[in-house]
C-alpha cells in the first residue's frame, strides 16, 4: 500500500471514523433545559409550525441545512460503485459547505433501482432541509432527476457535477477572453465531452452570450452534428450543421476548448491548429486532455486551465457550490435559476481582478498575484468569496423573484465564524 492511499484512509478512519459529527446548539445542563429541549416544551414549536410551515425555519434548524445526495452511479472518476461507496464523498460535501459557508449538512445515500424511484424518495423527505445538493449522479439520468425534483419541491435542488463546474468555468472563460482579446459571443468553442458538466457548462456559456452556433461539442462518436441519429435530447440541443466529424476538424482555428471527457485527448498538433491566444480548459482529473506543460511548450500565447491545484487557474467547484447555497438559503428561494447562476458567474469573474489579499499569498507561497493569463479565477482559499458570491446570488434570488426573504442587511458578510459560528 503506497503511503499516500494510506494517508487518505488514516484519515477518513481516524481518530473517528468520518469526517463530520453532530454538535448541540441549546444548553442541556438541567432539568428545565431538558423539558424545554423535548417533553413538555417542545409541543410549543411543533403547534406553530402546523399552524404555519414556514415557522419551521425559525424553530428548527432547516433554514442552514442542505442534504447532500447521491445514488453513487457516477463516484468522481470511479463510476458506478454503488450509493455507500459514495459516502466519504458525500460527507466531504458536506465539509465543504460547513467549512466554507457555515452551512450544516446530512448525507443520504439512495439505494433506487430507477431514476423515478430516486426522484420520489428525495420529494417525499425533502421538506427536511433548506436545500438540496445532488451529487455523483450519471448522464443522462441526472439531467431528468434534477428537473423533476426542482417542480416538485419548493427548496433550491441543485446539481453540482452539472452546475458548479460550469459557474466557475464559465467565469474563467470570461476572463481568459478579455485576456485573449475576444469576446464570448464570436469565439468558436470546441467541448469535448458531452456528459452532465458539459452539457451545463455549455449551456452556461450560452447564458452568458455565446452562440450555440459557434459550439461544436463531442462525444465518444465524434461531432455532434445534426446528421446524428443516436442523440438524447440533451445531446441535441447542441448538434449542428457541419461537416466536420472528428477533433482534429473541430479544433482548426477554434478559439477555445473546453474538455471534459478523457485524459490526453488533445494533442500538441490540435493544439497547433488552434486561433491565436487560445483558451484551452482541459478539466479532467487527475490526467487533463493536455498537461499543462506540453501546453506551454506547445504554444506560448495559451491560456490553461485545469482542475489540478498544482497549477495555476484551477476549475475547482468549491468556489461556487458552498456560497451559492449560502445566497440561496439567506433569501429563503424556492430555486437556484439562470439569473443566480449568471450572478455567481461574474462576482467570480470580477472578483478575480482585484487585489489579491496577503493571506491568499501567503496560503500560496507567492510574493505576488495579479489578474493575468494565470490568474484568471480566485483561489478557494480567498475569503471574499462568501461575500461576493454569496450576496451576488442572494440578490439576483431577490431581483428574479424565487426569494421569500427580503435581500439580508448582514452584508457584506463578516467573517463566517462569527456569522454562522463555523
Amino acid at each position: 500500500m503506497t503511503d499516500a492511499r494510506q494517508a487518505a484512509l488514516d484519515y477518513h478512519a481516524k481518530p473517528i471514523p468520518g469526517k463530520l459529527t453532530i454538535e448541540l446548539t441549546k444548553p442541556t445542563a438541567t432539568a428545565r433545559d431538558l423539558a424545554l429541549a423535548y417533553s413538555p416544551g417542545v409541543a410549543e414549536p411543533v403547534r406553530e409550525i402546523a399552524r404555519d410551515p414556514e415557522n419551521a425555519y425559525r424553530y428548527t434548524g432547516k433554514g442552514n441545512l442542505v442534504a447532500v445526495i447521491s445514488d453513487g452511479t457516477a463516484i468522481l472518476g470511479l463510476g458506478n460503485l454503488g450509493p455507500l461507496a459514495s459516502k466519504p464523498v458525500m460527507e466531504g460535501k458536506g465539509v465543504l459547505f460547513k467549512r466554507f459557508a457555515g452551512i450544516n449538512s446530512v448525507d443520504i445515500e439512495v439505494n433506487a433501482e430507477s431514476p423515478q424511484a430516486f426522484i420520489d424518495t428525495v420529494a417525499r423527505i425533502a421538506d427536511s432541509w433548506g436545500g438540496i445538493n445532488l451529487e455523483d449522479i450519471k448522464a443522462p439520468e441526472c439531467f431528468e432527476i434534477e428537473r423533476v425534483l426542482i417542480e416538485q419541491c419548493n427548496i433550491p435542488v441543485f446539481h453540482d457535477d452539472q452546475h458548479g463546474t460550469a459557474i466557475v468555468t464559465a467565469a474563467g472563460m470570461l476572463n481568459a477572453l478579455d485576456l485573449a482579446g475576444k469576446d464570448l459571443s464570436e469565439a468558436r468553442v470546441v467541448c469535448m465531452g458531452a456528459g452532465a458538466a458539459a452539457i451545463a457548462c455549455m449551456k452556461l456559456l450560452v447564458s452568458c452570450g455565446a452562440r450555440s452556433e459557434n459550439i461544436v461539442m463531442l462525444d465518444r462518436k465524434g461531432v455532434i452534428h445534426s446528421g446524428r441519429e443516436d442523440l438524447n435530447q440533451y445531446k441535441a440541443m447542441f448538434a449542428v450543421e457541419t461537416d466536420k466529424r472528428t477533433l482534429d476538424d473541430a479544433i482548426d482555428g477554434a478559439d477555445v476548448f473546453v474538455g471534459l471527457s478523457g485524459p490526453g485527448l488533445m494533442t500538441a498538433d490540435h493544439l497547433h491548429k488552434m486561433a491565436p491566444n487560445p483558451v484551452v480548459f482541459a478539466c479532467t482529473n487527475p490526467d487533463p486532455e493536455i498537461h499543462p506543460a506540453l501546453a506551454h511548450q506547445t504554444r506560448d500565447d495559451v491560456i490553461m486551465a485545469t482542475g489540478r491545484s498544482d497549477y495555476p487557474n484551477q476549475v475547482n467547484n468549491v468556489l461556487g457550490f458552498p456560497f451559492i447555497f449560502r445566497g440561496a438559503l439567506d433569501v429563503r428561494a424556492t430555486r437556484i435559476n439562470e439569473e443566480m447562476k449568471v450572478a455567481a458567474v461574474h462576482a467570480l469573474k470580477d472578483l478575480a481582478r482585484e487585489p489579491v489579499p496577503e493571506a491568499v499569498l501567503e496560503a500560496y507561497g507567492r510574493e505576488s498575484m495579479s489578474f493575468g493569463r494565470d490568474y484568471i479565477i480566485p483561489t478557494p482559499v480567498d475569503v471574499r468569496l462568501l461575500d461576493r458570491v454569496t450576496s451576488a446570488v442572494a440578490q439576483a434570488a431577490v431581483d428574479s423573484g424565487v426569494a421569500r426573504k427580503p435581500y439580508p442587511s448582514h452584508y457584506p458578510l463578516k467573517a463566517v465564524d462569527e456569522v454562522y459560528g463555523v
